[in-house]
């Protein structure tokens, strides 16, 4: 009985779902550093490095590198990914905040005058899922 009790009582918590997102980047241009996947799930926290929701890294593998992020509930993100090449936790950029290290985001792309909108990048997570991107 206090199994049961106990089950549903729970039973709320356990329904909502987490999902497991993997995500291929390939470009990879050296063994040097890290690769690191920013997740965002708003456009007013889209990055803002001290906004992101969650995130990941792997070590740098040239050509394809698979960076894994775990326990994301269903809902909507976007991603921003860079080569961390001097492995400082940080994108280098130049004087005038052109980034210096390889980056790219989930679906949309650089343009000439700065990075994509979230609306861009966005996409939704219902179960685990694989992405793939490419630094170019």
């Amino acid at each position: 009985m206090k199994f049961i009790f106990l089950v549903l009582l729970l039973s709320p918590f356990l329904m909502l779902s987490q999902n497991k997102l993997s995500v291929e980047v390939t470009g990879v241009k050296s063994n040097a550093g890290s690769v690191l996947v920013a997740v965002y799930n708003s456009s007013d926290s889209f990055l803002d490095s001290d906004k992101m929701f969650s995130g990941g890294s792997s070590k740098a593998q040239m050509g394809s590198t698979r960076v894994i992020i775990e326990n994301l509930p269903d809902g909507e993100y976007a991603l921003a990914i860079f080569h961390d090449e001097d492995g400082n936790d940080e994108l280098n950029t130049n004087w005038i905040g052109i980034p210096k290290e390889p980056i790219c985001f989930s679906i949309g792309k650089m343009k000439t005058f700065g990075p994509p909108k979230y609306e861009e990048c966005a996409f939704k997570l219902e179960g685990d899922r694989e992405i793939q991107v490419t630094f170019k």
